[in-house]
């Protein structure tokens, strides 16, 4: 029997695991992760970008808690050595029409509290000389970090505060019994008073395995990238990133300095037949059958149709790849790019075609579901967890109150 289960060993799940074992020191936890190793999936195949939370609804949940993670994340990397830079980023717009937008984005960094100013032409060529902009935002509160490395020292905490790992055991199913949840794995069974659903591109799967119906279904969107070959990494200093188009719910093909010091350049993002295609060929039947009879999902492809064709078209053509980073970058050439592993989104989508914009989360009685972390989860991973720790809390106490009135 263990007090709590936190399915999932991304950087999220880890971060709620660690915080529970502070904020419960005396109670036994279990990370039951399906792969052999940690982080496999989203946590480590992200850009490795600490985000500023420049870009997000000032009051939303996602931007407190992104503020407020960019503080904590840089905090905890000073406190336990782990690599990191805080490089800063610029965001460029190229055409007159993007100014306004740009504008747009300035203030929410403003209500959000984020160190940023506007810069002309001429100050964004002393910080990018290769980069071609009429006016951008200067973002000092972003970097670069390995959540990978993160993600170890999470766990190296929880352990040594007794909780305990379970890898390479996938969740088949729940069954509820008297004392709590009965999780049967591949690994056999376990038993929790308590579940915590950080499983990403899964996690509506386990929470239709609780019995709970969620209102968003995972859509899996590949990111795929290329890298500058090493000796034109001098193209880019920091991270540099054009307006994104506010009726698409990415930020679009921008480059990204790494933490090994290559450059990214990405991401082309388009639907994955599989919820971890990572490669074009990968397809799962099961996986594009559940995404196609979703209504979400046709409501959305026709709501962004235009944008769409434009993320297909870049993907099957690298010459139309470069010209979209040459909008930031015209020095960038074909022959400078090769290609780079990708990642995959997991993106929660509504009946109505709506993303999830914000973290989504539900709670039942011994039941809490992260149901929707994306960009900025990792930066926000540290205050992600305080906050699902703090939620957890409250269900014990809820839970602990009905059993003592029965």
């Amino acid at each position: 029997m263990y007090d709590f289960a936190v399915i999932g060993g991304g950087i999220v799940g880890l971060s709620t695991a660690m915080h529970l074992s502070e904020s419960f020191p005396d109670r036994s936890i279990l990370v039951i992760e399906k792969e052999d190793h940690l982080a496999e999936h989203q946590t480590g195949r992200n850009s490795g970008v600490i985000h500023s939370g420049v870009y997000y609804k000032p009051g939303s949940l996602k931007a407190q808690l992104a503020v407020r993670g960019n503080q904590a994340m840089v905090a905890f990397c000073k406190e336990n050595g782990i690599a990191h830079d805080m490089c800063g980023k610029v965001i460029v717009a190229t055409q007159e029409w993007e100014r306004p937008l740009l504008e747009n984005i300035f203030q929410r960094g403003q209500a959000n509290g984020v160190k940023a100013r506007k810069i002309g032409s001429g100050e964004l060529k002393d910080i990018e000389p290769h980069v071609r902009g009429l006016e951008a935002i200067r973002v000092l509160d972003a970097g670069i970090v390995d959540y990978t490395a993160v993600v170890r020292k999470f766990a190296e905490i929880l352990v040594f505060r007794g909780g305990s790992l379970q890898l390479g055991a996938r969740l088949k199913a729940i069954s509820t019994r008297p004392e709590g949840l009965l999780l049967h794995t591949s690994q056999g069974e376990f038993l929790a008073r308590y579940l915590i659903n950080c499983a990403g591109l899964h996690s509506d799967r386990v929470t239709r395995m609780s019995k709970l119906k969620p209102q968003v279904r995972i859509v899996p969107f590949r990111g795929e990238y290329y890298s500058l070959v090493p000796e034109r990494r001098n193209l880019v200093r920091g991270l540099v990133y054009p307006v994104p188009n506010p009726a698409f719910p990415f930020l679009g093909v921008h480059f990204t300095r790494m933490i090994d010091g290559g450059i990214h350049a990405g991401p082309n993002a388009v639907l994955a037949l599989k919820r971890e295609g990572y490669r074009k060929t990968d397809f799962s039947l099961g996986d594009s059958l559940e995404v196609i009879s979703f209504p979400g999902f046709w409501r959305l492809v026709l709501s962004n149709l235009g944008e769409g064709l434009k993320e297909i078209y870049r993907s099957l053509n690298k010459a139309a790849f470069v010209r979209s980073l040459q909008t930031l970058v015209p020095e960038v050439r074909t022959e400078d790019l090769i290609p780079s592993p990708a990642g995959v989104r997991a993106q929660a989508l509504y009946r109505d075609g709506q993303m999830a914009d914000d973290f989504v989360i539900i709670r039942d009685q011994r039941c809490l579901h992260v149901c929707n972390a994306p960009s900025p989860a990792a930066t926000a991973s540290i205050e992600i967890g305080r906050y699902i720790s703090e939620q957890v809390s409250e269900m014990v106490v809820s839970v602990s109150h009905t059993f003592v009135k029965s």
